[in-house]
């Protein structure tokens, strides 16, 4: 097992780049790249990083050379002949050959497109433009990368004894949570924890805890090169980024309207079983399942990542019994914002009304809270989003309106072609 203290201690980036591979990153970025290279491959997308967490000053903590070191080091990675080996011949889902020979001869000869850099105050302004396929995966190691260099710039002054202490405190934390989980029956839960983590070597970290001390409750990890290296399910389906796009595509109200299910129906033609999981919060929950068409009820189940989740999970509950299916053979996943508690509490509320699992992310992967001066090790939100396609701005309402993104017009006409009302704010930690 990896000495985590010592290789802070001695950390030269060279032996220990932050993005180690094109496919550290997290499974559903492939299954949508492959989607995207299929049916949009030309749209000219923008990403931009946006901190959430405006009072983290992160141009003030990461030097802009050393990020700028970690974004080109990226440029220069390509597919391994064995990360292309297992991803055209693994099974994922059951399914052998997810990835079709013509996206794998368009991924081994990928290069990521280049960046833009800049410092606005104390914080950076980092975009991504350029074909959809290529644009999109730079989210994830461009969040990893800025999530980690900030963990170094906290780190960076430790004293040996001082790291060793830190990381057997987070390591102990961590296993406490394990053991809580050990004591629910039923539990299916997975790593969902890529892109914000303290640092790959502590994601995977994590990931092996996980594994050793969960067994088969622990489902897999997101991230598909850990999944890899450690013999796990790569666990993902699909994001919010697909129906921001294609809406911002739209060219009418109706066409607007239609958007999030036209997503859907490409998704249809390319996936069966556990693959088919509505995310139905883009542009509100209940309004989407509402208007939902009757082939959807067929989808095994329901991603719950923004708003109150218990109240998400009723209204999928309700609606699947309004078409005339029985949720219990229906899948909830949650996937926001969650830590063991609400672990605990959701899995009581749910088990047996429907089959429940859980998307463990940040505070799986990037919990050093209390653990040093000023909580500065404390997660933080970043994101990178799609903000715009083919010139026109991307939206995004959530069921949580401190999630929302995209101009205040935009976002006015959104809410009228979707019909979303009033909205409970709900802090945004993680």
């Amino acid at each position: 097992m990896v000495d985590i203290a010592t290789r802070v201690y001695n950390h030269k980036w060279k032996i220990d780049p932050i993005v180690r591979s094109l496919i550290d990153t997290d499974f559903y970025k492939l299954l949508m790249c492959q989607s995207v290279f299929r049916n949009k491959p030309d749209t000219i997308v923008t990403f931009s990083l946006i901190n959430r967490t405006t009072r983290i000053p992160l141009a003030n903590l990461i030097d802009e050379g050393e990020l700028r070191e970690q974004l080109d080091h990226i440029r220069t990675l390509r597919l391994t002949r064995g990360e292309s080996t297992w991803l055209r011949g693994n099974t994922f889902y059951g399914q052998r050959q997810m990835f079709r020979p013509d996206f794998m001869e368009w991924f081994e000869a990928l290069q990521l497109p280049p960046y833009h850099l800049e410092r606005i105050g104390d914080q950076y302004e980092l975009t991504f433009e350029g074909k959809w396929p290529e644009v999109m995966l730079w989210e994830i190691p461009a969040l990893a990368v800025l999530m980690e260099l900030r963990s170094r710039a906290v780190l960076r002054h430790m004293g040996r004894f001082e790291l060793q202490v830190l990381y057997a405190r987070a390591m102990t934390k961590l296993w406490e949570k394990v053991e809580r989980l050990q004591r629910i029956d039923g539990l299916r839960i997975a790593d969902f924890g890529t892109r914000r983590r303290h640092s790959f070597l502590w994601q995977d970290w994590c990931v092996q805890a996980m594994n050793e001390g969960l067994g088969n409750a622990f489902a897999g990890t997101s991230n598909c090169l850990i999944a890899k290296n450690r013999d796990l399910e790569a666990i993902g389906t699909n994001a919010h980024e697909l129906p921001m796009v294609y809406a911002a595509l739209a060219d009418t109200d109706p066409a607007l309207a239609r958007a999030p299910y036209d997503v859907l129906s490409d998704w249809h033609e390319e996936h069966s079983g556990n693959l088919r999981i509505i995310l139905p919060d883009t542009y509100g929950t209940e309004g989407f399942l509402s208007r939902a068409p009757d082939w959807l009820t067929q989808w095994t189940g329901i991603r719950i990542d923004s708003g109150d989740p218990a109240k998400g999970a009723e209204v999928a509950i309700r609606w699947w019994q309004s078409r005339g299916e029985d949720p219990r053979e229906k899948l909830v996943i949650f996937s926001d914002g969650l830590d063991v508690d609400k672990i605990a509490a959701l899995h009581a509320q749910f088990s047996g009304r429907v089959r429940v699992s859980f998307g463990w992310g940040t505070l799986l992967t990037n919990d050093f809270r209390g653990l040093v001066a000023d909580d500065a090790l404390a997660p933080f939100s970043l994101v990178c989003k799609a903000v715009a396609a083919n010139g026109r701005p991307t939206v995004k309402l959530s069921d949580n309106p401190e999630k929302a993104m995209g101009p205040e017009a935009e976002i006015a006409r959104y809410k009228r072609v979707f019909g979303v009302g009033e909205q409970e704010r709900v802090e945004v930690v993680v």
